[in-house]
């Protein structure tokens, strides 16, 4: 019979909710055998397992090294929007990216695992780490959305990058974290999707009587409005009053351009 020690107790705990008696008890009935505590707890209907409620609240955490080098994000994920924005949380989300940001091959969520459970003891909630990101290069800017907490945006620059100021970056941040790009530019849109939408176009214009010829040609029209919209290079920048043209030329004028970009919102793809 395995030893029931405190650290055994307190992962049942974490895991499934419960007391620590109770869990004390159950590890004695099934030998000290976790995985057996746990599927004995379910045999006897006990539906508030901390690992089985779906965690949908949360925050995103950021964190940049100091040569701007590199930059993470991590999702936190919990059961309440009250704990989300609990300072346990905050503390655990910027462990976990800073974390991140020393080994990006890295699993947070194992490399402060003690942390993880003493907050799901702490608050009595499924806490997880969500969704990752990571990218690394000549200048890389972070933004996060301090409003809610809810959205993450790290950035790749290339280029000019003594122009990457930290004004660019709320900017470029800001406006990927609300227009909510598909991808960075064109050839990053899945073409099973631009053929779709290009054949509704077709057939759109084909409805009120176009010819074949011409509905082709409004399309290719249609499809440039679509990726204006959806990729990230074609957007115009979203205010106006502050730079008038699209996020290409924003960027060309600082002699930049955008490597690569990762956003991450609680409760998103």
């Amino acid at each position: 019979m395995a030893e029931i020690t405190a650290k055994l107790v307190n992962e049942l705990r974490a895991r499934t909710g419960q007391g620590m008696m109770e869990c004390k008890k159950m590890l004695t009935e099934v030998a000290g055998d976790i995985d057996k505590a746990i599927e004995a707890f379910r045999k006897k209907g006990v539906k508030a397992s901390l690992a089985e409620r779906t965690a949908t609240e949360g925050r995103v955490m950021g964190a940049a090294s100091s040569d701007r080098r590199t930059a993470a994000l991590v999702e936190i994920n919990c059961n309440t929007d009250f704990t989300a924005k609990s300072e346990p949380v905050a503390a655990l989300g910027k462990g976990a990216a800073e974390a991140l940001l020393c080994n990006p091959t890295g699993n947070p969520a194992e490399a402060l695992k003690e942390q993880f459970t003493a907050v799901a003891q702490t608050t009595g909630e499924n806490v997880v780490v969500g969704k990752t990101a990571v990218l690394t290069g000549d200048r890389v800017g972070l933004y996060l959305y301090g409003i809610s907490g809810k959205i993450g945006v790290i950035m790749q620059f290339a280029g000019t990058v003594a122009n990457v100021t930290d004004e660019l970056v709320t900017d470029l941040g800001g406006h990927i974290a609300f227009s909510k790009p598909l991808a960075l530019d064109r050839s990053g849109i899945d073409p099973a999707v631009v053929e779709k939408e290009r054949n509704f176009a077709i057939e759109e214009a084909k409805a009120t009587g176009k010819p074949e010829q011409i509905a082709a040609k409004i399309a290719d029209g249609k499809l440039n409005a679509f990726f204006k919209e959806k990729t990230l290079l074609d957007q115009d920048f979203f205010n106006a009053q502050k730079f008038k043209g699209s996020i290409t030329q924003m960027l060309k004028e600082k002699g930049l351009t955008l490597v690569k970009y990762a956003r991450i919102e609680v409760g998103g793809a």
